[in-house]
């Protein structure tokens, strides 16, 4: 076998949530609700969709590598320079060039233990070193964060709200941790799920940024903007550091239609509003229904419940999957005993219902 990279050796393929297909295929289902990735139920903006499908009518040109159209609808959308954004493919993207730009073999960064699970991978596929801080009441720990901070730590990543937990800080929280941390280590501050959260203290990254040059904000169009499909997050930082990142940036990185329907999203904020309002919903819905349940379950600020099922998390999984609904088993997050459980329609969710209550009956 042709050598590789060793530092690559610890990392196991990323588990997506079971496509529809196919776990309509493996059952024989005619019908199968997915409540497993945190998609927006709500499919995306029509200004969106329509926007996409107009790009397409030239598709044998590359995309605006700069995401010029985008960029400045972004800039628009949030009061910024539009030289303070860096656009990707999804966070993902996003979150593996914070890596190639910062870590070096031997580095370290530090996260909390339960969290998204590509900050480790792309911190470990170069060669750098994750170290986990201990949760705290379901959530971030953010003076354990800063107690492991070493002159050897290259990046802090923090998320708000966290996936999967669904918890929250406040913006008072992420000050006076920030206040902690060296302004030689970068901060990476994801908030793929700000769209959804109903706290009013919540943070004011972009004020931090203008305060301290070290912060990094991840935003996606992938969950509230239903474009998950379309391959489209950015990151914000003051320029200095995003002209580090157009060094290592792949050339045509965010394909034309996702520029066009990003930058159309942005336009739509009724499509976000009115997904705001259904989210909470159906987030107090499924509270009221596992109250009734005897289920146990971490408040959330995000589109998402973990919800404490007990028992084998993975065949719990199963038993919903064979009625139909897919949802996200806790042993695949580090959180065996629990389901996290994406926030559908309000029929989805009835159904739902009905169907974690037969499959918990079968135990």
């Amino acid at each position: 076998m042709t050598d590789y990279r060793k530092a690559i050796e610890p990392l196991e393929p990323y588990q997506p949530g079971r496509p529809i297909a196919a776990v309509k295929k493996a059952y024989g289902l005619a019908e199968v609700t997915k409540l497993a990735s945190n998609e927006n139920p709500y499919g995306a903006s029509p200004k969106a969709s329509a926007a996409a499908i107009e790009a397409m009518r030239s598709p044998e040109f590359y995309p605006d590598g700069y995401c010029a159209d985008l960029r400045e609808a972004a800039a628009k959308f949030y009061g910024i320079s539009p030289d303070m954004f860096v656009f990707g493919a999804g966070t993902d993207e996003v979150i593996s060039m914070i890596a190639k730009v910062f870590v070096n073999p031997g580095d370290e960064c530090v996260t909390a233990a339960v969290t998204f699970g590509q900050y480790a991978a792309g911190v470990t596929a170069m060669g750098g070193v994750m170290r986990y801080a201990p949760m705290k009441d379901d959530g971030y720990d953010l003076d354990a964060i800063a107690a492991l901070v070493t002159g050897k730590t290259k990046i802090v990543f923090i998320t708000n709200p966290n996936n999967p937990t669904g918890t929250s800080h406040t913006d008072a929280d992420q000050r006076a941790f920030i206040a902690k941390i060296p302004e030689s280590v970068m901060i990476v501050v994801d908030e793929a799920y700000a769209e959804f959260s109903d706290d009013p203290d919540y943070p004011d990254t972009l004020s931090q940024i203008r305060e301290r040059g070290n912060i990094m904000l991840l935003k996606t169009f992938s969950k509230a903007y239903g474009l998950a499909g379309l391959r489209v997050g950015f990151g914000i930082a003051v320029p200095e550091v995003i002209r580090l990142f157009e060094k290592i940036r792949n050339p045509f990185n965010v394909s034309v239609p996702a520029q066009a329907a990003a930058a159309a999203a942005l336009s739509d904020r009724k499509f976000i509003e009115s997904t705001y309002r259904k989210n909470i919903e159906a987030r107090n819905y499924m509270y009221r229904a596992l109250d009734d349940m005897g289920i146990s379950y971490i408040p959330a600020t995000a589109n998402f419940i973990m919800a404490r099922t007990g028992g084998d998390s993975d065949a719990l999984f199963t038993a919903l999957m064979k009625r139909g609904y897919i949802v996200r088993s806790g042993a695949a997050l580090g959180m065996d005993g629990y389901e996290r459980i994406s926030l559908g329609t309000m029929d989805q969710m009835k159904g739902f219902v009905q169907a974690l209550k037969s499959a918990l009956a079968e135990r």
